[in-house]
């Protein structure tokens, strides 16, 4: 048999990789996992109720671009976080963000400009946007997001015939795992060059609602105060982070009327849509604020936990947002292993989140820890951490 080709390089997956890294005993008792990002707080508790008067919906094929009530309630959060006025042509809900930044690069990705399509991404990333790129013939281009540049990618630092070549970037902000938020002038900026350049935004801001003190701006946002084209960006948001439900599998793009008419085309062919009960549940929650309020006031107890630990730590950069640390090590695959083997603690090196850029990995020397924890086994496992790989 024959098979494609395009994604033969790919490395192992991250979980599979960090699994084989860590098969080997612990001396502890007691495992912490603070590898992934999924949230350990609770969720809304009138999400049940919902879920029970609504479950003769699963006798029914779902809306495949989303309920009335569920754009209503997206198109109500989009107006109370960020001031925008969009109509339900300008948003998609999405069987989860992954979903989405997937989808969107097959739907809006040209298959030609100037020669081979490049599609950008900061590096660490998400690693749906390198397979995204692959899935469309694109080159995947992994653009460093270190200390030098703020944790941010340095889009404007690449080569003009690059640029001229760009269909797609995408940007995590707040960064995962990093922390670090684009604020207006980076938006500005950015969408400047995507202007110059003629190519396409794409603004994963899952981690927009945990932060310490001052919202995030957001990339669209920016774009409508800047009068710039609303299909110069698609901004993707989920419920996983913001309202601990990554289950629930509920998310949604929004940008301009005709990139949406564009995924909303694929997807009618080869959509997940989101089952009508679970769509009932979303649009409750994306109308709710008063759990958000709550769920952020306890990440805030953790980012002092966490400063406490690691404040005086040479290169300790205490995250503006999302729930991961980001913490300097000599090598991150040593330090996780030393650290499982002698305290049980499991963290993700920072290489699996990232490529080779001109034979450097910027994640290499580093290690990501998700503080989704309850606070005693967090104030535990970071306690274990510091004296494991620091003394």
């Amino acid at each position: 048999m024959v098979f494609p080709a395009r994604f033969s390089n790919l490395p192992v997956a991250m979980w599979p990789r960090l699994r084989s890294l860590l098969d080997v005993p612990t001396q502890a008792a007691d495992v912490i996992n603070m590898t992934i990002g999924e949230p350990r707080h609770a969720f809304p508790d009138f999400v049940g109720d919902i879920l029970a008067a609504n479950v003769q919906g699963f006798a029914k094929y779902p809306n495949n671009n989303g309920t009335d009530d569920l754009l209503d309630a997206i198109a109500g959060f989009l107006n109370r976080r960020y001031g925008l006025d969009l109509g339900h042509d300008q948003i998609l809900a999405l069987n989860g963000t992954r979903e989405g930044l997937y989808n969107a690069a097959i739907a809006l990705s040209p298959e030609d400009k100037n020669g081979t399509p490049a599609i950008l991404m900061p590096s660490p990333f998400y690693p749906v946007y390198a397979v995204a790129a692959l899935s469309v013939d694109a080159e995947p281009v992994y653009v460093p997001a270190t200390a030098a540049t703020g944790y941010l990618p340095d889009f404007h630092a690449l080569p003009k015939d690059l640029l001229d070549r760009t269909t797609i970037a995408y940007i995590c902000s707040p960064a995962n795992p990093q922390g670090a938020v684009a604020d207006a002038d980076y938006w500005r900026a950015l969408i400047t060059l995507a202007e110059k350049h003629d190519f396409i935004i794409f603004a994963d801001e899952c981690y927009s609602e945990i932060y310490r003190d001052t919202p995030p701006v957001g990339a669209l946002q920016v774009a409508v105060e800047m009068g710039a084209d609303p299909d110069r960006v698609v901004i993707f948001h989920s419920l996983s982070k913001r309202s601990n439900l990554p289950g629930l599998r509920s998310g949604f793009c929004a940008g301009g009327v005709k990139s949406i008419a564009q995924i909303r085309q694929l997807r009618a062919y080869a959509g997940a849509p989101l089952p009508e009960p679970l769509q009932a549940v979303a649009a409750a929650v994306w109308a709710d604020e008063a759990h958000v309020v709550e769920n952020r006031a306890l990440y805030l107890r953790k980012y002092a936990i966490a400063d406490r630990i690691f404040g005086d730590l040479a290169g300790y950069l205490s995250p503006q947002a999302g729930f991961f640390l980001w913490l300097p090590v000599a090598d991150g695959e040593a330090a996780a292993l030393k650290l499982w083997q002698e305290t049980g603690v499991r963290v993700l090196p920072g290489a699996y989140l990232s490529r080779d850029v001109a034979g450097e990995n910027p994640g290499a020397g580093y290690i990501r820890v998700a503080m989704v924890a309850h606070e005693d086994e967090l104030q535990r496992g970071l306690s274990l951490i510091r004296a494991c790989l620091y003394g």
